[in-house]
């Protein structure tokens, strides 16, 4: 991280000085005072006033979140590559390399871990909102793929049998999935029961109280 040390009379002085070598706005950056004293002059005529601040770019949260991962990964024993994308409202990782069947586990359980670990870090003590999403060689692609079609047959399922059928657990990303898949089906209706990280979707016939 960029970050300049500057020494002028004022704290705002030296901030007015600092931004404009660093060239960014103020929210951008974190201000330290390192040294701060007031001092009589000659005979006692003036007061002499200095002040010593760092001032350091922050670091945004995409980048923050690159980093992190990496970190992670090298703490694994894990060697792959790191993809950044930016998208209005998340910052897409996508993680390529050999082998990496451990960082996806079960039905993507690690590699929600993972993200939820990565999301945790890099939000903390920052105004950025930005979600982080995490893939693995388009897993989460393939998975949103399984998931549309499971949502669909257990509707074709549900609608011939007339009795609700209940999924296995997964994390809000995936449950969103299910619940948009079928959002316009006549026959079905689907709604979520249960506490994280065990909240399952309950997929009903529509008008029915069978359970």
């Amino acid at each position: 991280m960029k970050s300049v040390e500057i020494v002028a009379k004022t704290k705002e002085e030296a901030l007015e000085l600092a931004l404009k070598e660093l060239n960014v706005d103020e929210s951008k950056v974190k201000v330290e005072v390192l040294e701060e004293t007031s001092s009589k002059g000659f005979l006692g005529f003036l007061n002499v006033n200095k002040v010593k601040v760092r001032v350091t770019v922050k670091e945004e949260i995409a980048q923050k979140a690159v980093r992190f991962l990496r970190e992670i990964l090298v703490n694994m024993g894990i060697f792959a590559q790191v993809e950044m994308f930016k998208r209005p409202g998340y910052v897409m990782l996508n993680i390529n390399g050999d082998d990496l069947g451990q960082l996806i586990g079960r039905h993507g359980q690690t590699l929600n871990a993972l993200q939820y670990l990565v999301n945790l870090a890099v939000h903390k003590d920052s105004d950025e909102e930005d979600r982080i999403i995490i893939d693995v060689a388009g897993y989460r692609k393939r998975r949103e793929e399984n998931l549309r079609r499971l949502a669909l047959s257990t509707a074709e399922r549900v609608k011939r049998k007339g009795k609700r059928e209940i999924l296995n657990p997964m994390s809000p990303q995936e449950r969103r999935i299910i619940h948009l898949a079928l959002q316009n089906n006549k026959e079905v209706v689907t709604h979520s029961e249960g506490e994280d990280p065990y909240r399952r979707v309950i997929i009903s016939p529509r008008n029915s109280t069978t359970n």
